[in-house]
């Protein structure tokens, strides 16, 4: 088998984060390629020639009947058999705004609440609009559940990376279930105040805008599957690769200690694939 971590960044209907997701992976090592979603659907390219899947961000299908909506059916109904084996077969799946959307969308995530059980691509959750009623493109903090099985946010406890969306509320229906997915350390990624001690700021009650930019029940930012090799979130670690492009990066001393905090989640996943080989 290749040493070589192959990813693959989809594209088209207006996915538009696809080069910067592609170049965070070359970043890191991996050798990524952007596919048109079509050359999925219509069989001339297989997952199954990749290591990792990316779902990037955008306005796929213009938003139409909601973010994500129609992107995440056209993977759930046609690829539906290939992207239940890419778990199976134990392979990292990342999905960012518009692409989180999609894969809640798609059932993805969560999934079933039991790793054993191989995806269902039934839909329990969902992403809605920000409680503001407006689009938002501003910096968070997040902070990560040190406990959570996910593959890509492994010895993460707090970045700073910016939001740019307009339906980034997570929803589920009842209580009940996000109890589930937090009894599982499922609950990923949260919405936290800044000025809160590190690894002190994940609550449950909802904070207030603008440091929860959407409303998020439990404010989350979001998750993973029972496996922990399907992950998705709101925010944008790619957009932050670099500390120059950070707001405050002339008040930083960055000197030579140029990477950004977001490009961990990248190297997290390369890095496991090639630790199963």
């Amino acid at each position: 088998m290749s040493q070589e971590v192959k990813v693959c960044v989809l594209f088209g209907f207006g996915i538009n984060c696809d080069r910067e997701t592609a170049a965070v992976f070359e970043m890191v090592g991996a050798e990524s390629e952007r596919v048109h979603v079509n050359l999925l659907v219509q069989g001339e390219r297989q997952l199954s020639e990749f290591d990792i899947l990316a779902v990037p961000g955008g306005f796929s299908f213009g938003d139409h009947l909601g973010s994500g909506r129609l992107l995440g059916n056209r993977l759930r109904f046609a690829l539906r058999e290939q992207l239940q084996q890419f778990v199976k077969d134990g392979k990292p799946i990342i999905g960012i705004c518009n692409g989180f959307q999609a894969l809640v969308k798609t059932g993805l995530l969560p999934g079933p609440n039991n790793a054993s059980i191989e995806p269902d691509l039934v839909q329990r959750a969902s992403l809605t609009l920000n409680n503001t009623g407006r689009y938002e493109d501003r910096w968070v903090t997040l902070e990560f559940d040190s406990q959570s099985p996910c593959i890509w946010t492994k010895d993460i406890e707090r970045i700073e990376c910016p939001v740019r969306h307009g339906e980034g509320r997570f929803v589920m229906p009842t209580p009940e279930e996000l109890d589930d997915l937090n009894s599982n350390h499922q609950l990923t990624v949260r919405y936290v105040d800044p000025l809160a001690p590190h690894g002190e700021g994940i609550q449950d009650e909802p904070l207030p805008f603008p440091i929860s930019p959407n409303g998020s029940m439990r404010n989350i930012a979001g998750i993973c599957d029972a496996t922990g090799l399907v992950f998705g979130l709101m925010p944008h670690p790619e957009a932050f690769y670099s500390m120059w492009l950070h707001p405050e990066h002339t008040s930083m001393n960055i000197s030579d200690d140029w990477e950004g905090e977001g490009l961990q989640i990248f190297r997290n996943a390369v890095e496991y694939v090639r630790s199963q080989r």
